[in-house]
């Protein structure tokens, strides 16, 4: 059979370094910020700016970095066609916005925020804050949320999914400043698992916690739930005592729910998960320069080190020690 086309997804990057100095503001303007009116917070400044970005088919990924600059948003500035809000990470440095006469907000790193460029705002960004965001269509974000979206922080506390969308976005922000990483391929589907987070996200967030198993016949957001419970357990797979009703609280779903959304992919959770801690073992084993199969078995979230072996050789073919000796062998002297 010929091969799938290619999905729509590209990687693109920009650094004002290679720009003469006169012209990177209009050019960061262009590439990043089309929708709004772009300064420097002092006349005569120079910019300094990176960006990262990932163009899907209905949505859009970027993670920027920069100099201290100010940017107003208004409807006016908005394109025809282009109706989308953004959801975003502050991963490092300071924002403050003034959305309306005596409505401030500061935002520091690890703060989440849900900002519409139609409406009128203006934003500080601090000198080397990093934005990382996922811009969707803005019809999207209204049905998730069940009204229409507006400027707004979102403290990580305020629903159960926020964690761990933060920690997606911050994933995936390291790998699209890592092109040599991933194919295009691997890139549209971690964008894909992303926005269904997203959307999952400002479901939860919606509701405020409420009825958090309450089916949707429009949408069973099973692509958003398995995105959520795979990234709960890649950050605590260690735990000897993680199980599939744990896996479901820290997803923000039911276990039946998360049954269903594993299922829909022809997958099991706890399969999953014990895939997830052989391939961490593989890796750790071919990264380190001697082994104790005790302490690493351990380390990946399994109890018992015989259990673990076997688990291993039915996986990879070999034992963790002949995994280990042909690792080492294969190194460049």
């Amino acid at each position: 059979m010929p091969p799938p086309p290619p999905p729509t997804c590209a990687l693109e990057h920009w650094d004002s370094s290679a720009l003469a100095p006169a012209e990177r503001l209009a050019y960061w303007h262009d590439v990043a910020h089309n929708w709004v009116d772009v300064q420097p917070l002092s006349p005569g400044e120079q910019l300094q700016a990176s960006w990262s970005l990932l163009r899907g088919a209905d949505c859009f990924f970027g993670t920027k970095q920069s100099s201290a600059y100010e940017m107003r948003t208004a409807a006016r500035h908005v394109p025809p066609g282009e109706d989308m809000v953004v959801i975003s990470l502050l991963q490092s440095g300071q924002m403050r916005l003034n959305a309306a006469p005596g409505e401030h907000q500061h935002a520091s790193a690890g703060m989440l925020g849900l900002y519409v460029p139609y409406q009128d705002a203006c934003y500080r960004w601090g000198a080397g804050a990093r934005q990382t965001y996922i811009a969707l269509p803005r019809r999207e974000v209204a049905a998730a949320l069940g009204r229409e979206p507006t400027n707004m922080a979102i403290a990580l506390a305020q629903c159960a999914l926020a964690p761990l969308l933060a920690s997606q976005l911050s994933h995936l922000s390291l790998l699209a400043r890592q092109p040599e990483q991933l194919d295009e391929y691997e890139y549209a589907g971690l964008l894909d698992a992303t926005r269904a987070l997203t959307l999952l996200t400002l479901r939860n967030l919606g509701r405020q916690g409420r009825n958090l198993d309450r089916p949707d016949a429009a949408d069973p957001q099973h692509r958003g739930r398995h995105a959520a419970a795979l990234r709960f357990m890649q950050q605590h797979a260690h735990r000897h005592d993680l199980h599939a009703d744990a896996i479901a609280h820290g997803a923000g779903c039911s276990r039946t729910r998360l049954y269903e959304a594993f299922a829909a992919r022809g997958e099991t959770v706890m399969g999953t998960l014990r895939e997830l801690r052989l391939q961490r073992a593989r890796a750790l084993i071919e990264q380190g320069s001697r082994l104790n199969v005790g302490a690493l078995s351990w380390r990946c979230g399994f109890a018992d080190p015989s259990g673990f072996s076997k688990l291993f050789r039915a996986r990879f073919g070999l034992a963790p020690t002949e995994w280990h000796q042909q690792a080492r062998a294969a190194r460049p002297m």
